[in-house]
């Protein structure tokens, strides 16, 4: 049991390390190939913030290791709203823009939904297996496609965020970027193997390690992004850094790995699907009920009531 937990942990530390430096690398690279700055905040830099996510289920998939895959996905959602965005919250009212009022936050939670819909739509009116199936995965895919569309217009506006990029040689960059891939690799595989065994160390399923242990560690990052933000008084980038991981899990992670192996369900996913979708309501309902169009310190604790008191609600249930 210590060694699987040892596994897990070491899984998280090189899988961070490993999206970090490829993140570096990837943006370096592409600075010193002349690609501009607003291309590589929208492809390295964003896609590199998620490929922990990505890359644990990756593994899952492949493994056919569905629970974990499916609660990774919808555990990371969760605790980007409830958790992160109630912590930072408490930190500093969060401010939020127009674009992120009615285009982002309505788009995560369409992506809640769709999980909701994918849940029961091969269930009635003839029951058959819970199952989100390659065609639903590709479904995903083209929401993702149109994501990205809708942000590259936002880039042409000039309302990308400014990122920074380390000024590495192309030799340094190719350096990291193979640093980084190997990372993900090795972290990423000790993680599902010490999830998994853990699992059935103790007895319990693997949705509940997904949700708990492993949504929370692939997350860190947005979590150290936020909280940053949040000491520069830059709240604002918080929510638009959450609410694009979990656009980025449903449609990016969720439909690759569908596409890969189909995701097996049951009736035990239901609370977490349920709960996706709440946290992705409030969010949106919260927005209108503070002052102006922010989340409120009294709605952060809300978030972090909610998150605090699902967590203990799985574990003793």
């Amino acid at each position: 049991m210590l060694l699987n937990f040892i596994w897990l942990i070491l899984g998280f530390i090189i899988l961070i390390y490993g999206a970090n430096k490829l993140v570096d690398g990837g943006a370096a690279l592409a600075f010193r190939l002349n690609i501009p700055n607003i291309v590589i905040g929208l492809t390295v830099v964003a896609f590199g913030t998620s490929t922990p996510e990505l890359v644990v289920n990756l593994f899952s998939s492949a493994e056919k290791q569905s629970e974990l895959a499916l609660g990774n996905v919808l555990g990371s959602n969760i605790f980007n709203i409830l958790g992160i965005l109630g912590i930072t919250a408490l930190i500093s009212p969060i401010a939020v823009k127009k674009a992120t009022t009615w285009v982002e936050v309505p788009l995560a939670l369409l992506a809640a939904f769709l999980i909701l819909i994918m849940f029961g739509d091969n269930h009635w009116p003839t029951p058959t297996p819970y199952i989100i199936s390659r065609t639903e995965g590709i479904v995903l895919l083209c929401f993702f496609v149109l994501f990205i569309a809708y942000t590259l217009m936002l880039a042409k506006k000039g309302e990308a965020e400014e990122i920074k990029i380390k000024n590495y040689t192309i030799g340094k960059s190719l350096f990291w970027i193979l640093i980084g891939l190997v990372g993900l690799i090795i972290g990423g595989r000790l993680l599902v193997k010490g999830a998994v065994q853990i699992a059935e160390s103790l007895g319990i399923s693997q949705r509940i390690i997904a949700i708990t242990i492993v949504s929370i560690g692939t997350s860190l990052p947005e979590l150290a992004t936020s909280l940053v933000a949040a000491r520069k008084k830059n709240v604002d980038m918080a929510i638009g850094n959450v609410v694009g991981s979990n656009i980025f899990n449903t449609f990016l992670i969720l439909g690759v790995s569908a596409l890969i192996s189909p995701i097996h369900m049951s009736m035990a996913n239901l609370p977490d699907i349920g709960m996706n979708l709440l946290s992705a309501l409030l969010l949106f309902v919260f927005i209108f009920t503070g002052r102006g169009r922010q989340i409120e310190r009294w709605e952060g604790s809300i978030f972090l009531f909610l998150y605090i008191s699902y967590i203990i609600w799985l574990i003793l249930g």
